[in-house]
């Protein structure tokens, strides 16, 4: 698995155009039993299309270029860099329905720190493509690593899949999650329990 592939999207399949996706939605609206003509669904094509170009915003950026602009001179900082529950919105690939969750992004520097906000931005931008949790927190882990070359690289997501809360099995409440340690987050149980201690302390109070 290419954890660090812009687009993962096959280059020589033209993407659709825009009436033809609008086409498609009134097509599941029928299929589904409703008239796209009606009233309060004529605006409805359209504005699923646009939903879309927010979901899936991700395909259209470069994770490696986010994690490029580095600082070298970091002060000697050679502790973990820690960004703890980052609100994560996804889809799941096997029905397009969200994936609402919060992820714990780490890394220990060897060199070079990345600001803070491109981790967040990171998450981001692999959240908004069609996914499965367990690639997703193996994409970021994995593009950190390659991109920044630390002592090591952590990655916890636990998120709740609509997939399985509101149709399938219905098990509201259920919590999925998944990790990827890497470097000395891997070899290091100390290392590895320092990440757990500070994802699971108490919030800030933001007053």
């Amino acid at each position: 698995m290419d954890a660090v592939v812009a687009n993962p999207s096959r280059p020589h399949r033209a993407k659709p155009t825009r009436e033809s996706a609008e086409a498609a939605v009134r097509t599941l609206i029928e299929w589904a039993g409703d008239d796209p003509d009606r009233e309060g669904l004529l605006g409805t094509p359209g504005r699923v299309v646009r939903a879309y170009e927010e979901f899936f915003s991700g395909y259209g950026e470069d994770p490696v270029e986010i994690l490029r602009t580095t600082f070298e001179e970091a002060a000697g900082y050679d502790e973990i860099v820690m960004l703890r529950d980052i609100r994560l919105e996804s889809h799941c690939e096997h029905h397009i329905v969200p994936i609402i969750g919060r992820a714990h992004v780490a890394y220990y520097p060897s060199r070079r720190v990345v600001g803070i906000s491109k981790l967040a931005r990171l998450v981001e931008i692999y959240a908004k493509r069609l996914q499965i949790q367990e690639v997703l927190t193996a994409q970021v882990a994995d593009a950190i690593d390659t991109v920044l070359k630390p002592r090591g690289v952590a990655v916890v997501i636990e998120a709740a899949h609509q997939c399985m809360t509101t149709r399938g099995i219905k098990k509201p409440g259920v919590v999925t999650i998944t990790s990827r340690m890497l470097g000395c987050f891997k070899t290091e149980p100390e290392t590895r329990a320092e990440f757990y201690r500070l994802a699971s302390a108490r919030p800030l109070d933001p007053a």
